[in-house]
């Protein structure tokens, strides 16, 4: 059978699957690939012309580099930088801890009914817009009538300015991100582990292990892979920057811009003043292109480690 002949039998034989992954694949090649050309304007004095993006892009001057001269040579470079890296691996790092913890604690639930309701409040921080959630945290920050504010006024303490006070904003954007996106870190963990087979748990209860013993030795080592992999993924998105928290949280105040600064909080505000896009897409490629970096010297580490919890 000709190459060509078996191709067109197999496109056939599998043609409602590939009808299926028919709308995410056009998804990404419309919305991820196609975009991808426009990279080039990180290396061009990027003009806009009022006869259309293309022509933009073509008749912009060439510049090389200097986009991303200019992004790293400013004074706030090391301050993003830092404040970009730090956060992402103290998330990372609770982003892992936090949400086993949960999901494993779900799952000893044994009554179905409280689990739904503790896995619904859990998740539901989730689909919260990091706008809403900023007048949250303003109702209990702010300096007059907020309740943090007055609790203290209650204790005798003189309120704190919450929004002047940088020292103060590490953790508040800690928690908030952890309290936000353990739900949903918490329900994949969990789909897993209902996953695992029960005649583990049923054979280690015959030989009389513990609570703590089965989720030591079975729950943990089966659920060791999933971590791995989304692991190795946060990693690849280290110098990224979740903005709305960075920049709706502490309502964008510049007192605070010591500790709530990152580089996509950065970027946005050096386009909104000076209009760069040539700056901004160089800061989006340099992002890109260390986290392929970083995925893959991730994904090479664990391979020599456990070549089986490999990404790739």
């Amino acid at each position: 059978m000709k190459p060509s002949q078996k191709t067109l039998k197999e496109l056939k034989k599998n043609s409602t699957f590939l009808l299926m992954v028919l709308p995410g694949a056009l998804w990404f090649i419309i919305l991820k690939y196609i975009p991808m050309f426009g990279n080039v304007i990180a290396f061009k004095d990027f003009r806009i012309s009022r006869r259309g993006f293309i022509h933009s892009v073509i008749s912009s001057r060439w510049v090389g580099l200097e986009n991303f001269k200019f992004l790293f040579k400013t004074q706030d470079a090391y301050i993003i930088t830092r404040n970009t890296i730090l956060y992402n691996l103290v998330f990372i790092i609770l982003g892992l801890i936090i949400p086993v913890t949960f999901a494993i604690a779900l799952h000893e639930i044994n009554n179905q009914f409280l689990r739904k309701i503790y896995q619904t409040g859990m998740m539901f921080p989730h689909f919260l817009s990091w706008i809403v959630v900023s007048y949250f945290v303003f109702g209990f920050l702010s300096v007059d009538k907020g309740l943090f504010n007055q609790l203290l006024s209650f204790l005798g303490r003189d309120p704190i300015n919450w929004y002047f006070s940088p020292k103060h904003w590490p953790p508040i954007l800690i928690f908030m991100n952890t309290w936000k996106g353990t739900g949903y870190g918490s329900v994949v963990y969990l789909a897993s582990i209902v996953g695992i087979d029960k005649t583990y748990y049923e054979a280690a209860m015959i030989d009389g292990a513990t609570k703590w013993q089965q989720i030591k030795s079975i729950t943990l080592p089966l659920l060791t892979p999933l971590m791995t992999i989304l692991t190795v993924l946060a990693v690849g998105r280290i110098i990224y920057a979740d903005f709305g928290l960075f920049y709706q949280v502490p309502k964008n105040s510049g007192a605070l811009y010591s500790v709530t600064n990152v580089i996509d909080t950065y970027v946005f505000r050096g386009l909104m003043v000076m209009g760069d896009i040539g700056m901004s897409t160089a800061a989006g490629l340099y992002q890109s292109f260390v986290g392929f970096i970083l995925v893959v010297s991730s994904n090479l580490l664990v391979k020599k480690i456990n070549p089986d919890h490999a990404l790739f």
